[in-house]
């Protein structure tokens, strides 16, 4: 690789760093005002853990303190505050007596999605003018960074596939 190949290497990461950022700074926007709609004063974070528990629940506390990467002490806060308002149960685990299974009710499903029609009407209407091929690469590339690998040479998901495997 020459050195300008190179920089224009370090230029284009910087640059693609720059639009993560501002993606960033959007999403964050997007989780405080999702929280607030389920539940106004939730913080963030506990949405996130309705978020997850919504997607891959039923769940224990510590395989949603692996999904998160978070400390099981904020979660068991977050999951009792859940309860409380009544948007997640505990169960005990039929596979381990010690455990509880943590699931979102049908009120907290119902204020999940609620809370998040409106952000889902606005990607939808961001893409309106990109073709379904290119949605389909751009997930294809996201989903190579997040895992840290990189797509086969023109790769592309296949319309209709699940992009996060």
């Amino acid at each position: 690789m020459t050195s300008e190949n190179d920089a224009e290497r370090q230029a284009a990461v910087h640059a693609l760093e720059t639009s993560f950022s501002e993606l960033l700074t959007t999403f964050r926007r997007y989780i405080a005002e999702a929280a607030e709609r389920v539940s106004p004063g939730m913080l963030p974070a506990t949405f996130k853990t309705l978020s997850v528990v919504s997607r891959f629940g039923p769940i224990t506390l510590s395989t949603l303190a692996e999904r998160l990467a978070t400390d099981k002490g904020f979660l068991s806060r977050a999951i009792s505050d859940l309860e409380s308002a009544g948007l997640v149960t505990r169960t005990l685990d039929p596979n381990d007596r010690r455990s509880r299974l943590i699931a979102v009710t049908a009120l907290g499903q119902e204020r999940l999605d609620d809370a998040r029609a409106p952000h889902e009407s606005r990607l939808y209407e961001a893409l309106t003018d990109w073709s379904v091929d290119d949605i389909a690469h751009l997930s294809t590339m996201l989903h190579a960074l997040a895992v840290g690998g990189a797509p086969a040479a023109g790769e592309r998901s296949p319309r209709g596939a699940d992009a996060t495997r």
